[in-house]
């Protein structure tokens, strides 16, 4: 089974899934690390191709990604938009949805020119809130667990889905 982090971008899936990966000995790989290495920069690809194209080479990396079990795998804010990709990913892991709230993500996000979905002319609190109010039901309603990332640790946050994750290895419910 594969552990898969999805959330908005700045909730921390990579960092968390880093720490993840270390407390378990698990594998770490991140569908858009992967896109930039055969593809090039994200923000190009946007530029160049367009985010519908972007969004095919998500559902390509899925699709190799859930050939191979015990993986932790930190996803792009978008890539579980699209219900191939949940049911794909379902097949083979369990979501666990890292829930920021909008302070949270802008304070985080506050000096990224990095990312094509903030590049507007909107304030960057404004666009947040956008996608997060479009994006929060999705994100709910895919997880198998939600994790509040808000004033917590990369440990804590870490330490919470390990324990959750062992316990659904051991047959326990949900929390």
């Amino acid at each position: 089974m594969n552990l898969i982090l999805c959330g908005m971008m700045g909730s921390g899936k990579t960092t968390v899934g880093v720490k993840i990966a270390e407390l378990t000995g698990r594998r770490l790989c991140d569908t858009d690390g992967m896109i930039v290495e055969k593809y090039g920069p994200i923000s190009d690809i946007f530029e160049r191709f367009g985010e519908d194209y972007f969004r095919k080479l998500e559902t390509q990396a899925v699709k190799t990604l859930v050939q191979t079990d015990g993986l932790v795998v930190s996803t792009g804010g978008g890539l579980v938009l699209n219900k191939e990709n949940v049911a794909t990913l379902k097949e083979n892991g369990k979501i666990v949805f890292l829930r920021a709230k909008l302070d949270t993500l802008a304070e985080r996000l506050s000096a990224d020119t990095t990312r094509p979905l903030l590049q507007t002319a909107e304030s960057l609190r404004h666009r947040l809130q956008t996608l997060l109010s479009a994006r929060m039901p999705i994100y709910e309603s895919v997880a198998d667990c939600i994790v509040d990332v808000d004033k917590k640790s990369v440990a804590e946050i870490a330490i919470e889905i390990v324990s959750w994750m062992e316990d659904k290895t051991d047959g326990a419910g949900t929390r």
